[in-house]
């Protein structure tokens, strides 16, 4: 990622979700390097579960992107499978390409609310299929009505980039089970910020949770902001704090919720497609919302009077774009209460920490820059309800840690980053704990004859502890891990390339209850799948 290799990206726009399509069998011989065409993409992450009743199947949008005009139509819930009362509901994106292409980022949104955030694979010249699923049921209120629908995969298509991106997105409904409770978790509303920062919540709000889409976008340097060194650092990607970033939320202008942006690799990251032509890097095409929990403030917010609700990204250059925001705000309502009154008892809201440290190199050793960042806060609050009193307290702790390396005109690259996000929400004696990690390293390196070689490891992990009075009720863990290493020749036409590469996901789910235990890995070889086992 030297000037050289970064101005190969300099036009890649982002994009997300998550392939669950089988593909053809394993091969016995993969091929000696790339060719015309490889394994239809596929990750390891476990298929949506389903349950065995009646289910109906919506298409909610139908469309071939080849600019950045947004596919407008209108959806309608189905007149079966229930009327709202819905046990799940699955969505599913189904695309395929072919040609040459970057990879895009695209959303979808039915009434306004972002529901689902996704990105594109490169394609072959042969072309490539892929699905995604997402369960989508927190939707529910959402899709109970007749909505306007807006689907968008900015795409460009001329005579070098020729690859148009077709896609059908669908909705299928099951039946609430006999004797269940449909979709009990479930917000009662769903409210998108869209292009405003106001927010007027239901007066008998008695829980409030935002979601956002946070994504750093494509072609400029915060789609690296990870890699980002201040002014005085010799690097083709500047920020004036360094690669620190937090994603905040403020009401009324007071600090009400911190989290780490997740670090994406897209599927053209790092210098270096062949890495991610049949496995993605964690949640490339599945953009998982940050949620915040703003229940602490709902005594604020019920008010009935309108309230400023805004999502910054801190570290980002002022007057730089590059960071996507969308967010919705679901709210669970007290039936029982038109008013659900309350007041925010406790803040405290630590030091931003945030030191990027610049070794500068000589001919024999290579920049340097280490940063070590942190944050915390902590809100309390409480809401008078029909059921009672109920008290919550949110806690966030953030940290980073990065040590990048890099030699004059950066051919040789290097970064080895940890983030952890933890989250402790109580609520009444019950305790939720979130522990996140995300860790990224890898190098590129322009080595003799223009062959460039990216050598790459990312992890995303999160351990979800509940507990009630001090005793654990449930335990749950999620583990994705991806290695690739691929090497080809750069500033060539694609047939002089010479691109060999392997990859390698495993992906790992286990805890109490109905999760029990899943573990599946995956391995390529020159585009071809060499691996797929299942251990659960």
């Amino acid at each position: 990622m030297r000037r050289r290799v970064m101005s190969m990206l300099a036009g890649v726009t982002l994009a997300a979700s998550t392939l669950f399509s089988a593909g053809p069998a394993t091969a016995d011989t993969p091929p000696a390097e790339f060719g015309n065409d490889w394994h239809d993409p596929v990750t390891a992450a476990p298929p949506v579960p389903k349950p065995h009743t009646t289910s109906c199947e919506v298409t909610v949008a139908e469309a071939q992107f080849k600019d950045f005009t947004p596919y407008k139509g209108t959806y309608t819930p189905p007149r079966k499978c229930g009327a709202g009362d819905w046990s799940k509901v699955v969505l599913r994106l189904d695309g395929k390409v072919k040609g040459r292409q970057y990879d895009r980022l695209g959303y979808l949104r039915i009434g306004g609310v972002e529901v689902f955030r996704t990105s594109t694979p490169e394609p072959s010249v042969d072309g490539i299929t892929w699905s995604v699923e997402k369960d989508v049921t927190r939707y529910r209120e959402t899709l109970g009505r007749a909505k306007p629908v807006e689907m968008l995969i900015g795409n460009v298509v001329n005579d070098t980039y020729t690859g148009v991106i077709d896609v059908k997105a669908t909705l299928t409904f099951y039946a609430a089970e006999k004797g269940g409770k449909p979709g009990q978790a479930s917000p009662d509303r769903v409210l998108p910020l869209g292009d405003t920062t106001t927010l007027t919540t239901p007066r008998n709000s008695e829980r409030i949770v935002a979601e956002v889409y946070a994504t750093g976008s494509g072609g400029g340097c915060e789609e690296y902001w990870y890699l980002t060194v201040p002014d005085a650092a010799p690097y083709s990607c500047k920020a004036e704090d360094g690669p620190y970033r937090e994603v905040q939320v403020t009401v009324d202008g007071q600090l009400a919720g911190i989290a780490t942006p997740f670090p994406t690799v897209w599927t053209g990251g790092w210098s270096n497609p062949f890495l991610w032509y049949v496995i993605p890097g964690p949640r490339a095409f599945d953009i998982k919302p940050i949620e915040y929990d703003l229940t602490p403030f709902a005594g604020l917010l019920n008010d009935g009077r309108p309230h400023q609700v805004e999502v910054s990204v801190t570290g980002r250059p002022e007057a730089t774009a590059g960071w996507s925001t969308p967010t919705n705000i679901l709210l669970w309502q007290d039936e029982k209460r038109e008013h659900v009154t309350g007041e925010l008892t406790g803040h405290k809201a630590g030091e931003l920490a945030n030191k990027a440290t610049y070794t500068p190199g000589s001919p024999d050793s290579a920049h340097r820059l280490d940063t070590d960042g942190s944050h915390r806060l902590s809100v309390s609050g409480y809401v008078d309800t029909s059921h009672g009193r109920v008290e919550t307290t949110v806690t966030r702790a953030l940290a980073n840690t990065s040590v990048h390396r890099w030699t004059d005109g950066e051919s040789t690259d290097a970064l080895k980053s940890t983030w952890t996000d933890r989250e402790t929400v109580t609520t009444d004696g019950r305790t939720r704990r979130t522990d996140r990690t995300y860790t990224m390293g890898g190098t590129t390196t322009l080595g003799a004859g223009d062959r460039l070689r990216t050598e790459i490891a990312l992890g995303d992990r999160a351990e979800t502890a509940v507990t009630h009075h001090g005793r654990r009720t449930a335990r749950s863990v999620t583990d994705d891990r991806y290695e690739g290493d691929a090497t080809y020749t750069a500033n060539v036409p694609r047939e002089d390339r010479h691109a060999v590469g392997t990859s390698r996901e495993r992906y790992r789910a286990y805890g109490d209850g109905d999760i029990g235990c899943y573990d599946r890995t995956l391995a390529t070889e020159q585009g071809a799948l060499t691996a797929d086992r299942l251990r659960c």
